[in-house]
C-alpha cells in the first residue's frame, strides 16, 4: 500500500517563511549576553548575604580601625592627632575606601569566579555553548563584575561616611557628572582587570594573585593617602614614588573617587579618565585572548 504525502501550495510555504522567527545573529548574541548577565546577577541576588559581608568587611574595618580606634586610644592619624587633622585624613581616606570596594568586587566577582569554572570541572563549558561568539561569553562577565563593583560603590559610601569618632568626620562635596561618569568607567576597567587575572593565574595559583598584585595595588594605589603626598619621597630630587604608582590602575580611581566626593587634592581629570580608559582597552584586549585560549585548549 503506498502513502502520498500533500506537498504545501506555494501560498502556504510563502505563508510559513513569512511566520518563522527573523532573528538575527546580533540579536540573539545580544539575547545570550543580557541572558548570562543576568544568570550571573541572581546568583548575586540568591547569595545577597555572602556579597554583602564580604563587600564590607574591609571597608568597615578601615574605616573602623582609623577613624574610630585610633582618635579614641590617642593614636594620631593623618599626619597629626587634632580633630582638624583627623578629619582631613577621612575625607582622604573614605573615596579611597570606595576604589579599593569596587576594585576588590571586580577582581573576586570576575577572577575568583573565573578559576572554579576553569578548574576541574570546566563549568565554562556550558557557558560557551550559548548562541554567541566567545568573547561575548568574557564581556558578559565583565559586565556583571562591573554591575556588582557599582553596587558595593554604593553600599560602602555610607557605611564608610558613619563608621568614624565623635568629631572626626569627611568632608564631602559631590560633583555628579564626575560620579556618574568615572565610576562606571572605574568599575569596568577592575572588572576587566579581574578577567585578565582570571584568564593569567591557573587556580591552584590563584592565591599567589593577592600575595603579588593585589596586595602591593592596594597598598600604592592611593587609598591612605594622595598622590601629590608622595612628593617628599626622592633620590637625587627624582620623585621615584609618584613616578612609580604611575602603572597602578588604583591611583588614578582612588584620586577620581577624591575628585568626584570631595574637594581634597587630586590628579587632573584630563589624566584620570584617558588613563583609565587606556588601561580598560589593555586590560579587556589581553583578557579576551587569554579567555579564548583558555577555551579552545
Amino acid at each position: 500500500m503506498s502513502t502520498s504525502y500533500a506537498m504545501p501550495t506555494p501560498d502556504q510555504s510563502a505563508t510559513w517563511v513569512h511566520t518563522a522567527p527573523d532573528r538575527s545573529a546580533i540579536s540573539a548574541a545580544r539575547l545570550a549576553l543580557w541572558a548570562l548577565i543576568l544568570r550571573d546577577l541572581l546568583v548575586v541576588r540568591k547569595h545577597l548575604f555572602e556579597f554583602v559581608a564580604r563587600t564590607l568587611v574591609q571597608p568597615f574595618l578601615l574605616c573602623f580601625v582609623f577613624l574610630y580606634v585610633f582618635p579614641k586610644i590617642g593614636q594620631g592619624i593623618g599626619g597629626g592627632t587634632n580633630t582638624a587633622a583627623q578629619s582631613d585624613f577621612a575625607t582622604v581616606l573614605v573615596p579611597g575606601v570606595v576604589g579599593i570596594s569596587i576594585l576588590f568586587q571586580g577582581v573576586q566577582s570576575v577572577a575568583l569566579t573565573m578559576s572554579q569554572e576553569f578548574g576541574y570541572t570546566r563549568e565554562i563549558e556550558d557557558r560557551v555553548q550559548a548562541p554567541c561568539p566567545i568573547w561575548l561569553v568574557a564581556m558578559a562577565k565583565v559586565f556583571s563584575g562591573a554591575v556588582q563593583g557599582l553596587i558595593s560603590a554604593i553600599i560602602v559610601l555610607p557605611i564608610a561616611s558613619v563608621v568614624h569618632a565623635k568629631g572626626v568626620e569627611a568632608h564631602f562635596d559631590f560633583h555628579w557628572w564626575i560620579i556618574l561618569t568615572l565610576t562606571p568607567l572605574a568599575c569596568v576597567t577592575m572588572a576587566s582587570l579581574g578577567l585578565l587575572l582570571g584568564t593569567s593565574f591557573e587556580p591552584r595559583n590563584i592565591g599567589l594573585m593577592f600575595g603579588f598584585i593585589i596586595l602591593p595595588v592596594t597598598f600604592l594605589g592611593g587609598t591612605y593617602y594622595e598622590w601629590t603626598r608622595l612628593a617628599p619621597v626622592e633620590v637625587h630630587g627624582i620623585h621615584w614614588l609618584q613616578i612609580l604608582v604611575l602603572v597602578n590602575p588604583l591611583i588614578y580611581v582612588n584620586e577620581g573617587m577624591r575628585a568626584a566626593l570631595t574637594s581634597a587634592p587630586h590628579l587632573h581629570l584630563y589624566v584620570i579618565y584617558p588613563v583609565l580608559a587606556g588601561f580598560l582597552a589593555l586590560f579587556l584586549g589581553l583578557g579576551l585572548r587569554n579567555f579564548r585560549r583558555r577555551v579552545l585548549t
